[in-house]
């Protein structure tokens, strides 16, 4: 695996692709796991909005949406943003991201022509050229009307170094449940007898051409608490299912557990995982038929093998062998070395206090290492060889974000892309040991002379220095009625980082609006202190950094209450909900996405379970600080509130529907006006395709302009 396992994990499980630059949504039909009344929460006149599919729920559902989207698209400013994002939605002009396999570059791609979108390759050499020609591999438009359903792409995974067989992974909708169907690339056929899986939220990987490792629903105590596969077994090409052999069962009331193998050059690692909850996870390794387990720490996480070292994350101090490792260092060891018991590590990255790791990348020689330095990427190369490690920096176009975008594991051919805000978005790529080079770029697509970006800091209630930055339109003035939005998502130990988007530059700040990016506790910007400083009981301290800034661009003139907007998604709606039922006095429109809000229940819908190492567990003494923050338990009809705009996706099997549901409902009752948006597929990111996208972001900015102007 090429990111950390825990990182990998919480992608998988949590994290929507979401962001107010006009998001990229991942991860949706529902599995049949949907929660029933509990007597427990009797008290509750809304449940019955949690029925996902139910007649009297959809029905509520269509005439809410379809009438509050009807108003927001009678806003002047819609036509006009709808049709620019379908343009830049669907332009050929954008980058297509690279995955590097064997001899081919493939890439997924979606345009107006191709919704759903194509999986299509090409060679390196066609691929650096302004236009190349492209393979269709597979056309997921023409295969879901061959199969009648409404398939989103949800990946591919090939076996190195031949890259023949593809296991491809299909959703009803694009959400996580998903059919697993097998694929040769080399003949261009489904393998009917193949390596397929029914819908589900399945694990599978390759061990070799002809077995996989997967984990799915087997059948009764097969799965966890939170949905996902605790069981993971060894299947051999040719044989049933129900045939293959069981390796390892993790507990029922963790989050998941399975295993993978690593193909490196050295030879194949295979590796097994077991996480109780977010953060904590054993591991081990399969060596000559026994099942070693690591004796790693119980939060550290595994970045996978690179010649034959092993590689790993810390998020606490480590002490081991007579030495302390701190926490957010990488490590690496021999792995020989510490299965024979030797604890002297490496150390390839320590933290500073605003200095912190970012990801780990390989290549046939390299190991890239970016890090954060005050929000800023950096990006460094490591070779290993007989006299240990050496490291090198790899100079960046700027201070902005730089992220791995594709490796080889033939050569040391890898892919990077550069963006900031106003950067339009970068691919290099570093050939045969030479430096970065631009080979694609997205065009400008605003004019961004005379804007600015600036990095500022507020003061939390507790007297932490909570960092943002401003990006503000030509001409502006500090004078408190600027149209300003404040993004965040303060969780799971994700980074906001800055990034050029086409859809903010057109929709908001090319219009004259600013835009502010919050880099709030909870998230990974200054390593998992940060993160761990607003986990559970700490929770509030996200909220109250996202308030200070809030108060910090008010007592700066930048904008006021009535002219200033909160939006966040997933995590962030849960932020932006707590925030507005705290403060509503502080802010004149909210955009409450795909959002987390019944903290009551959302242990008990779908996913939840698996994420009370974040937040807590609120059928125990946890709920005595949850209840504090809750949304949905703190809305009060004494109160004035903003009219707030919540969106939802029937289809998220991630985090409920019924959260947004159930707060809308309650606050009409309550008499307060919102605005809602349902769509009825999407997933967890709220729309599956590029013109559901252009129309959920138009809806959103014309709500903006309408609401704080």
């Amino acid at each position: 695996m090429r990111l950390g396992l825990l990182v990998f994990l919480i992608l998988i499980l949590f994290v929507a692709a979401y962001s107010f630059a006009g998001g990229h949504p991942e991860g949706d039909h529902p599995t049949g796991d949907h929660p029933t009344a509990n007597p427990a929460d009797s008290d509750d006149p809304y449940l019955w909005l949690e029925e996902v599919d139910g007649e009297k729920a959809l029905a509520w559902v269509k005439k809410t949406s379809d009438a509050d989207t009807a108003e927001l698209e009678a806003v002047p400013v819609f036509a006009e943003i709808h049709e620019t994002l379908l343009e830049i939605y669907n332009s050929s002009d954008r980058i297509p991201n690279p995955t590097l396999r064997g001899d081919f570059v493939y890439n997924f791609w979606q345009d107006a022509d191709h919704v759903r979108g194509i999986w299509r390759r090409t060679s390196l050499a066609e691929y650096l050229q302004e236009e190349p020609a492209w393979e269709t591999v597979i056309d997921v438009d023409k295969l879901a009307e061959t199969d009648d359903e409404n398939w989103v792409w949800k990946g591919a995974t090939g076996l190195a170094p031949e890259y023949e067989h593809f296991l491809i992974s299909l959703s009803r909708g694009g959400g996580d449940a998903k059919v697993v169907r097998e694929f040769n690339a080399v003949s261009g056929e489904w393998i009917v007898d193949g390596f397929n899986l029914p819908e589900g939220k399945s694990r599978m990987s390759w061990k070799d051409n002809n077995t996989v490792w997967v984990g799915a629903d087997f059948g009764e105590g097969s799965l966890t608490i939170s949905g996902y596969p605790r069981i993971a077994k060894e299947w051999l090409r040719g044989t049933d299912l129900k045939e293959a052999k069981t390796v390892l069962e993790g507990p029922a009331d963790g989050v998941s557990s399975g295993v993978y193998s690593i193909h490196n050059i050295e030879g194949r690692y295979d590796m097994s995982y077991q996480v109780p909850e977010f953060y904590k996870g054993t591991y081990g390794i399969f060596v000559n038929g026994e099942h070693i387990i690591l004796d790693f720490p119980i939060d550290a996480d595994p970045h996978g093998v690179f010649k034959d070292q092993f590689l790993l994350g810390l998020r606490s101090e480590w002490k081991v062998g007579g030495k302390t490792y701190p926490a957010d260092a990488l490590l690496a060891i021999g792995v020989g070395d510490f299965l024979q018991g030797n604890r002297n590590f490496d150390v390839l990255f320590e933290p500073s206090e605003r200095v912190s790791f970012g990801r780990v990348s390989m290549t046939k020689n390299k190991l890239l290492v970016t890090t954060l330095d005050n929000v800023r990427g950096k990006l460094y190369e490591y070779l290993y060889g007989a006299s240990g490690w050496t490291k090198t920096e790899v100079k960046l176009p700027g201070l902005g974000t730089v992220g791995i975008t594709a490796t080889s594991e033939e050569d040391d051919t890898y892919f990077v892309t550069y963006t900031d805000f106003l950067t339009p978005s970068s691919l290099l790529i570093a050939k045969g040991g030479g430096p970065l080079e631009r080979v694609k770029s997205t065009p400008d697509y605003f004019e961004t002379d005379g804007m600015k970006v600036e990095q500022f800091e507020a003061t939390s209630k507790d007297g932490t220095q909570i960092p943002y930055f401003m990006f503000t339109p030509r001409g502006f003035e500090a004078n408190g009625n600027n149209p300003t939005v404040l993004y965040g998502y303060g969780g799971f130990e994700i980074s906001m980082r800055p990034n050029y988007s086409a859809t903010l530059g057109t929709s908001w700040v090319g219009r004259g609006g600013v835009y502010v990016l919050a880099n709030i506790r909870g998230g990974g910007e200054f390593g998992p202190d940060w993160h761990n400083g607003a986990v559970r009981e700490n929770h509030q301290n996200a909220f109250d950094d996202f308030i200070a800034i809030a108060e910090d661009l008010v007592a700066r003139k930048v904008t006021s209450p009535e002219h200033l907007g909160i939006i966040g998604g997933s995590n962030g709606g849960l932020l932006v909900g707590a925030c507005f039922v705290q403060r509503p006095d502080l802010f004149g429109g909210v955009v409450c996405q795909v959002p987390l809000l019944d903290m009551k229940r959302y242990s008990k819908l779908l996913a939840g379970a698996s994420w009370m190492a974040e937040y807590g567990d609120p059928d125990t003494d946890d709920w005595e600080f949850m209840k504090k923050w809750s949304p949905y338990q703190n809305l009060d009809a004494s109160k004035d509130y903003p009219k707030v705009f919540f969106t939802t996706s029937t289809r998220d099997d991630r985090v409920h529907p019924g959260h947004a549901r159930k707060m809308v409902k309650k606050m009409l009752d309550m008499g307060k006006p919102v605005y809602y948006y349902e769509n009825t597929e999407g997933g967890h990111g709220g729309a599956a395709n590029m013109n559901q996208r252009a129309y959920m972001w138009a809806l959103t900015y014309a709500y903006l302009w309408k609401t704080l102007e």
